[in-house]
């Protein structure tokens, strides 16, 4: 069966064609195939095409979906390949509205770096958010699973390579321009400024050879300049339990809403103690009101408490509780009621005398926390009276040995006593010292206007950069690190840092996990096919939820179709 096309010469001397549904069969007397008519749809030029869809549909029904899809394609038209669309335009989307693209293209203007290196620093910003992998692999990426607009491919490393030498150069720049711009998009407070460090470590053995470094870990030319001589890669105290592994310390300033602003990178050795000063000078000439800062108790110096305090600045930071300060055992002996702030938390501030400290005090108290502390502090004590159990009955030496192991162990050394005659014994006076601290924690405020409920709470929502740190190491893979050279490296922490920016924003603007946006956008496909006529990509159907997440994000529906190229005559 097939559709016959006749053809008519009118008066008028114009020719015009007929459509009609025929097909052939056999005449046994002639032995010919004759053609049978058995619909005519009319005139070509008056044909009712609304009515031929109703009867394709009709008919359709009465076919299997797989049969009825095969029966109506055009044999000629030819599935080529499919790729990701969905991430890769959100997080597009997302860094043109924070101008990132144009700023990056205003300052490539006045190099002479090609225009292309902002679209694949944006590709590999977005392998960080949505398949994290080395570089080599990225491009990859790139060319075979995603559609990344105005990208030519195929990207090279060499180009990633360039692109990111760029980027470290750009950076000053770029992220006041990246700060300014995020905070005019989600109307941030930045109040409130937190800050914290964590270490990477390299699956290398040896460390970087040293170098000549100014005060801000950077390389110098003239080794008469530098304040200190130090490898990038090298050891120092790992918060990843990895002290057998070179590793670097990077640092990250959040706002209150989660919104990571800017980040560092020093050398694996440098002590936490006068980051705080750096990241305070390099944030100065930023358009930042008042600003309370707001840090661990790795920052508590009073060098670091004076400095923050310059140019109208405070501070909220961790009081380290067994440290035996002055301040720090004034203030815990100080009695008082507790104020309840939160379902888990209750304040209590207290007031010291001018000759210990101008500083306000909050003690915090997590009741759920004290439960955790005393369980854990008993499941110790109980496996350190398992250890010495019988102990009396070794020699002076063994003694001395079995004590030298516990040593080694810093949760159970605390609960060990030894008597004048060197038998070892549960110091109960420390266990009941350690009870009083259960579930508490100690804050120090310099601001006089902040309520003790809110210097409380500022300080829990330090977790933010904690999270933060977790996501970078967990979803954006910041390690494995695929570099040696301490520029690159440098480098490939400000892409995880651009790709956390973009995870943060999108995560605020929907109200959802970053997982599980990625995984419903990344559903969103672009389809390239091929026929006789020509090529056309055209991108699958939006679901509901894809839907939501563009609006909540502010972004229009990707096109249907992204593009149509007919045939070569």
């Amino acid at each position: 069966m097939y559709v016959k096309r006749s053809t008519r010469k009118m008066a008028d001397g114009k020719t015009v064609g007929y459509l009609q549904l025929a097909h052939n069969e056999w005449d046994q007397v002639a032995k010919v195939s004759r053609t049978k008519v058995l619909y005519s749809f009319g005139r070509e030029d008056q044909l009712d095409v609304a009515g031929i869809r109703r009867l394709v549909a009709a008919l359709c029904r009465l076919l299997e979906p797989g049969e009825a899809l095969a029966a109506t394609a055009p044999a000629e038209l030819r599935f080529i390949e499919t790729k990701a669309l969905g991430g890769v335009f959100a997080l597009d989307g997302l860094w043109s509205k924070l101008g990132i693209d144009a700023a990056m293209r205003r300052m490539l203007a006045t190099t002479r770096m090609e225009p292309r290196v902002e679209r694949i620093l944006f590709a590999l910003v977005a392998n960080r958010a949505l398949a994290p992998s080395s570089k080599l692999a990225a491009t990859r990426w790139i060319e075979h699973d995603v559609v990344i607009d105005d990208l030519d491919v195929p990207v090279v490393d060499e180009s990633c390579y360039r692109a990111m030498d760029w980027l470290i150069a750009a950076e000053p720049e770029l992220g006041r321009i990246v700060f300014d711009n995020t905070a005019d998009l989600l109307n941030l407070e930045v109040d409130l400024l937190f800050f914290d460090t964590t270490s990477t470590y390299f699956e290398a053995e040896d460390a970087d050879a040293p170098v000549g470094r100014d005060e801000r870990g950077m390389p110098v030319a003239d080794v008469s300049d530098a304040a200190k001589e130090a490898g990038f890669r090298t050891f120092g105290k790992s918060k990843d339990s990895r002290g057998d592994l070179p590793q670097i310390v990077v640092g990250m300033a959040v706002t209150r809403d989660g919104i990571p602003v800017r980040c560092w990178a020093w050398p694996g050795n440098t002590a936490d103690s006068a980051l705080i000063r750096q990241v305070k000078d390099d944030m100065r000439d930023w358009s930042l009101s008042r600003i309370v800062w707001v840090a661990d108790r790795g920052f508590t110096s009073a060098e670091n408490r004076r400095y923050l305090q310059k140019a109208g600045g405070h501070y909220i930071l961790g009081e380290k509780l067994r440290g035996g300060t002055p301040e720090a055992d004034a203030a815990l002996a100080r009695q008082g009621r507790y104020r309840h702030v939160a379902d888990n938390l209750q304040v209590k501030e207290v007031r010291l005398s001018s000759d210990l400290a101008d500083d306000r005090f909050v003690i915090c108290f997590n009741p759920e926390a004290a439960v955790r502390d005393a369980a854990i502090r008993a499941r110790m004590v109980a496996l350190l009276e398992e250890m010495i159990d019988g102990s009396d009955k070794l020699s002076r030496d063994q003694r001395v040995e079995l004590r030298g192991v516990i040593s080694t162990k810093p949760g159970l050394k605390r609960y060990l006593r030894t008597t004048p005659g060197g038998l070892l014994r549960i110091d109960k006076k420390a266990i009941g010292a350690e009870a009083t601290l259960d579930g508490k924690f100690l804050l120090r405020c310099s601001d006089p206007k902040l309520s003790a409920e809110d210097i409380a709470l500022g300080y829990k929502q330090l977790l933010e950069v904690e999270r933060g740190w977790r996501d970078m190491k967990s979803i954006i893979d910041m390690r494995p690190v695929y570099h040696r050279v301490e520029e690159r490296i440098r480098a490939h922490v400000l892409l995880c840092w651009l790709a956390l920016l973009l995870i943060r924003i999108a995560e605020t603007r929907t109200g959802q996990t970053w997982p599980a946006i990625r995984d419903e956008l990344q559903r969103l496909h672009l389809g390239t096919f091929t026929g006789p006529a020509g090529s056309f990509r055209q991108r699958t159907e939006l679901t509901t939820g894809q839907k939501k997440i563009l609006t909540a994000l502010g972004l229009p529906e990707p096109r249907r179709v992204f593009e149509a190229t007919p045939a070569t005559p």
